[in-house]
């Protein structure tokens, strides 16, 4: 592995943590782009750990010059601030697989780098970037040849048969590009929507305005008390659990900062579960790439409670981990590559619940 910082102590913390972990190793270290790519032709690197934030040749710049020389699998390390987060979409747009964001320097800054970047960096090892990059440049054509749609805004007086109906997304690695796609596409009524994202807090308002800007539904990240009503993306904020509480006629979401429910906060389990509470047999689940087996559970409660559980294929994830998992437990009703996500989230919602059918 190469790790590409440009401050001595975390290139050291990284180095140590990673070189302490069984079955990995670091070949090389550097201080900025430039030496990166003077490294990574020499030394081979099977991943790459890389600052988003350098002198000389900053991330976004070393990452595109690194896969012109050859796809390898990259994790960006992030600070914890908004131009972090933007740059590190960014990243993940062009090809990066996962990001770690490291606070201020202290004991989180070592528990990130020492616990959680080296669990990234094992899962992302041996994965076809290859592929991945061409799923982005054809994402990125497709873009650039898509008619300008007028500025939108959503009226949610849409029919009565969506305002007792929600869709539940769970996804983690590879989600904010794969939420991009999904949302530049899906087009209003749609009933309310809620979706679990595995960020920190800095990065989830930043990632809620960036998809915002993208579709014709509303999008903000969750606040407490917040209504759920259709054609609005509730997403879940960092650091804390999403679940829906039906009051009366109205179902709100409701934050908890309670430990961490398949190894996640927020998790995908906690927030499907309490929407089939909530909505009982009127629950879409959307399980997408990501590591770990979060929403497993959670899509079983939607199937088990008369709802549709939908899990993006294994060819469209960056990582197929929580969707393989509940595809395999068989929970998953059907599976869909990335570039079809809105279109059959689209035929559920209509198929399901305005023509009254149910599974």
């Amino acid at each position: 592995m190469l790790v590409v910082d440009d401050s001595a102590v975390i290139r050291s913390i990284i180095a140590d943590s990673v070189g302490n972990a069984p079955g990995m190793k670091v070949v090389g270290t550097a201080a900025n782009g430039v030496q990166a790519l003077e490294l990574f032709e020499s030394l081979r690197p099977d991943v790459v750990t890389l600052d988003v934030q350098m002198p000389q040749m900053d991330g976004l710049a070393t990452l595109d010059a690194l896969f012109a020389r050859r796809p390898v699998p990259v994790v960006m390390v992030s600070s914890l601030t908004k131009l972090g987060a933007k740059i590190t979409f960014d990243a993940l747009d062009r090809g990066a697989l996962d990001y770690v964001a490291k606070p201020d320097y202290g004991p989180q800054t070592k528990a990130a780098l020492c616990e959680e970047l080296p669990r990234k960096i094992r899962n992302v090892a041996g994965a076809d970037v290859r592929r991945i990059l061409e799923i982005r440049r054809q994402k990125n054509q497709q873009q650039q040849h898509r008619p300008r749609r007028p500025s939108r805004r959503v009226v949610a007086t849409p029919s009565v048969e969506l305002r007792d109906k929600c869709v539940a997304i769970g996804i983690s690695t590879g989600g904010p590009p794969a939420l991009a796609t999904l949302f530049e596409s899906l087009r209003p009524p749609m009933p309310p929507i809620v979706v679990v994202q595995h960020m920190p807090p800095s990065f989830t308002n930043p990632l809620a305005w960036r998809l915002d800007s993208l579709s014709e539904l509303a999008i903000k990240e969750a606040a407490q008390g917040d209504t759920l009503v259709p054609n609005r993306v509730l997403i879940a904020p960092g650091g804390k659990h999403l679940q829906v509480r039906r009051q009366g006629t109205t179902i709100r979401a409701v934050l908890s900062d309670a430990e961490p429910v398949s190894g996640h906060k927020p998790s995908v389990d906690a927030l499907m579960h309490s929407v089939v509470a909530a909505y009982g047999r009127g629950c879409l689940g959307v399980i997408m790439t990501g590591m770990g087996h979060d929403g497993a559970d959670g899509c079983r409660a939607i199937r088990q409670a008369g709802g549709y559980v939908l899990g993006q294929d294994e060819d469209s994830s960056a990582v197929y981990g929580m969707n393989k998992v509940a595809h395999a437990q068989g929970h998953v009703n059907c599976q869909f590559a990335l570039d079809e996500a809105a279109s059959v989230i689209t035929q559920q919602v209509r198929r399901l619940w305005l023509a009254g059918v149910r599974v």
